[in-house]
């Protein structure tokens, strides 16, 4: 179905009679090869060499629709050029050029290493630039509409405070929020320990209104509910005694979103982010910044210089003598 979706609709049987031959000429034999290098020395999962494959099935199509029967040994880098302008009228996304591409170049490579080719045609092949998203951020105001639509006397009202001033004001991840213990909160210092990603630990500073939200719903509402025995560390955990988990968190978020009337489309990533913008634009340095967030590169960190810079330049479109002058 795939093939058929990425060729088109006309001539059917014709095509699929000549990838059917196309398939049991060289091809065949360096993808079964291609395949058991993938699985065997680079343990890749099966899903992981499906991908690769699939890959290679857009170019050899492309190859067949083209009338270009030739073996691997025989692509030239006109051909992928072709591919990536065929990939772009067919609206395929850049993303996805990108992991086409990079799968291409991967089995083309491959085929280098085991000599199987004498030159490599992907090596002056151009991969398209995907262009970086800045994150949706929410102002200071928007926090505090956030927080303040909660109402704290509802049943969840106190812990879901909590769990978005939290994410807010400390920058972990959802993961690390549900994963968040008792027994790593060290309030009395300021500070709370969290597991990053790939079990990584740090330690993050918290302010002392959200300990006070934090310690006020650990002291009142959690003792409320019968905590089962794996969850007992646990911060935060449901009506059920049981951990939270991460679609609980984002049900959380949007919830509070609709009842405070913004209308961006925020989750707790948002928060993540909105801390780290705000820091920067007060004034933080970049390596404090990187180490709150748990980034292993501060290049991942430099995308909140640009969320300050598209920041100014919003703040300076909307004053009223830039207004005057457009006009």
């Amino acid at each position: 179905m795939l093939l058929f979706e990425f060729i088109g609709k006309a001539n059917w049987d014709f095509l699929w009679f000549r990838f059917y031959i196309f398939l049991f000429m060289d091809w065949k034999e360096e993808i079964e090869n291609y395949t058991e290098y993938l699985k065997l020395q680079r343990g890749l999962s099966n899903n992981s060499v499906k991908a690769y494959i699939n890959d290679l099935d857009k170019l050899e199509a492309y190859l067949v629709s083209i009338d270009r029967n030739i073996g691997p040994d025989e692509v030239t880098l006109s051909d992928l050029r072709g591919l990536t302008e065929y990939l772009t009228t067919k609206n395929v996304g850049v993303r996805s050029q990108v992991r086409i591409i990079s799968g291409i170049k991967s089995f083309f490579r491959y085929l280098m290493i085991e000599e199987r080719i004498e030159k490599d045609p992907t090596e002056q092949l151009k991969v398209p630039k995907i262009a970086r998203k800045l994150p949706e951020v929410l102002s200071v105001g928007e926090i505090e509409q956030l927080l303040n639509s909660i109402d704290v006397k509802s049943s969840d009202g106190l812990r879901n405070k909590a769990i978005i001033s939290t994410l807010y004001s400390s920058g972990v991840r959802v993961s690390e929020l549900v994963n968040l213990k008792i027994s790593n909160l060290a309030f009395n210092v300021g500070y709370m320990k969290v597991e990053g990603k790939g079990s990584k630990e740090r330690i993050v500073p918290i302010n002392k209104q959200t300990m006070q939200e934090v310690s006020q719903y650990i002291e009142t509402k959690r003792k409320e509910v019968d905590i089962k025995p794996e969850a007992e560390d646990y911060v935060f955990v449901n009506k059920l005694g049981t951990q939270l988990s991460r679609i609980m968190i984002f049900n959380i978020i949007k919830k509070a979103a609709r009842d405070a009337g913004i209308t961006k489309n925020i989750s707790p990533h948002t928060l993540r982010h909105s801390f780290a913008t705000h820091l920067v634009n007060g004034g933080a340095n970049l390596r404090s910044v990187q180490e709150m967030l748990g980034h292993e590169s501060i290049v991942t960190t430099e995308i909140y210089t640009h969320v300050n810079a598209q920041y100014l330049k919003e703040t300076i479109e909307k004053h009223p003598g830039i207004k005057d002058k457009n006009k």
